[in-house]
């Protein structure tokens, strides 16, 4: 059969422009998200200038059952807390599920579940619960900007010492800064571990909540994004990967079975 040449270079070109068109679809589609995660180990955390950590390996292994390939940058909670509630495309995790944070960004998850504790240094439980109510007077160390520094205020603790850091908090509360530290209960042996201390040189006070930790998605990242990482998650979860990733990383707890996305409903 006979084609004539312009109709053959016709249906070349749009050939080419079609292909260019996939790949440049593919490629902003891989590069329109940004993915931010925090210090925060062993959940998350910078090791040999790579990303690692719980949420990290569940997030790359997403990527992967995706076809896609987007790095995960540590960066300053106060820094990637700002970017979700007001940049278009941006992940954050993990971030603790809270009524506040329902009505500011899309949840999905849960990829951890820690509890909200007051610690303090080893031998100083019996006398700070020995103050009854007095207790909601002494300051409490938290990470600025954290869930923990909002629990404990809305727990009825009236002052609230911020740092920039889990590990300055910590390291704050063992020079004796301040009396109690509220942090989330899976990380704290690994934060006191970077700081040159044990988990056995606190004691708990209280647990103050329970809190599941979710991927967080900005107001602005479209349905279809938010969707392709809830459908991998649940993969994850369904495959029986997840639960190997969380038995690696924190192998005394269970890992949270369900998916759920909660929050604002995407565009």
């Amino acid at each position: 059969m006979y084609f004539p040449k312009s109709l053959v270079s016709r249906y070349l070109q749009c050939g080419v422009l079609f292909c260019l068109l996939t790949c440049c679809a593919a490629f902003n589609y891989a590069n329109g998200l940004v993915i931010y995660t925090e210090d925060w180990p062993p959940v998350s955390f910078q090791s040999n200038g790579r990303p690692d950590g719980l949420a990290v390996e569940v997030a790359e292994a997403i990527e992967k059952h995706l076809g896609i390939n987007i790095p995960v940058q540590v960066v300053p909670w106060a820094r990637g807390y700002k970017a979700v509630q007001e940049e278009p495309d941006v992940l954050l995790f993990t971030v603790g599920r809270s009524e506040e944070r329902e009505r500011l960004m899309t949840l999905v998850g849960p990829v951890a579940v820690s509890r909200t504790v007051l610690y303090t240094r080893k031998g100083n439980a019996a006398r700070v619960l020995a103050m009854g109510e007095g207790i909601y007077k002494l300051s409490v160390g938290a990470y600025r900007g954290s869930i923990f520094a909002d629990t404990a205020r809305k727990k009825g603790f009236l002052a609230i010492d911020q740092a920039a850091t889990p590990q300055i908090t910590a390291k704050m509360l063992m020079m004796g800064r301040f009396d109690l530290w509220s942090e989330g209960s899976v990380v704290v042996p690994s934060v006191l571990k970077e700081i040159g201390y044990s988990a056995d040189d606190v004691e708990k006070v209280m647990v103050l909540d329970s809190l599941e930790l979710y991927f967080a998605f900005s107001p602005r990242t479209s349905a279809a994004t938010v969707k392709q990482w809830e459908d991998g998650l649940r993969w994850l979860k369904k495959e029986g990967i997840f639960q190997k990733i969380y038995q690696k990383w924190l192998p005394n707890d269970a890992p949270p079975p369900e998916v759920n996305r909660i929050g604002l409903v995407p565009q």
